[in-house]
């Protein structure tokens, strides 16, 4: 096995699985997420001996994602593209009828706090709430809590107003406080 990542299959596959998984929340389209996914991947490639190892080797190959996926969202707003209506039968799954967890795929139990957020099966459950959050409030929220981003840096890259941008980003967290309050921590919607 190869002493640098990148060329380990192992470290690669998983880290194109978290790549992919990213890239897709954020662009709700599985062929342009697989396009900034291998974009990204091949930029790490060519341009590894730019990496300074400040930060973890998966750090840097995800912010190089993330640049992608900014200049894919700048496209489709420039080129004013309607997204594509994305089959919601995964997500579905989760959900009965009255969009109530189903009872096989319901959160178990946690302790403390401190549990809930280390617990694999809480991100699953965030993740599976933000995809049901609308589109333009799915990628604000995202850009502004994941990827880091100031008001001004969305506000160009989408082409919208801060007070749009506040009011999409306000609703988004009342969403997710009820869907993580229904589904995970158990309180009264």
């Amino acid at each position: 096995m190869s002493s640098d990542p990148l060329h380990d299959p192992e470290f690669l596959t998983g880290l194109r699985r978290d790549m992919l998984r990213f890239a897709e929340m954020q662009l709700r389209n599985r062929a342009q997420a697989e396009d900034a996914v291998q974009e990204a991947l091949a930029g790490a490639l060519q341009g590894r001996e730019k990496f300074a190892s400040r930060a973890s080797l998966r750090t840097w190959v995800l912010s190089i994602l993330k640049h992608k996926i900014v200049d894919v969202l700048r496209a489709k707003v420039r080129e004013n593209v309607v997204a594509d209506v994305e089959n919601d039968d995964d997500l579905n799954a989760y959900f009965d009828d009255r969009q109530h967890w189903a009872e096989d795929t319901r959160p178990s139990e946690w302790q403390t706090p401190q549990e809930a957020m280390e617990n694999k099966r809480f991100w699953e459950v965030f993740e599976a709430c933000l995809y049901r959050l609308p589109e333009a409030s799915a990628r604000i929220f995202t850009m502004r809590e994941v990827l880091g981003f100031d008001t001004d840096e969305i506000c160009q890259t989408l082409a919208i107003t801060s007070n749009n941008c506040w009011v999409q980003l306000h609703r988004a967290r009342l969403a997710l406080r009820a869907c993580l309050g229904a589904n995970w921590f158990g309180e009264a919607a």
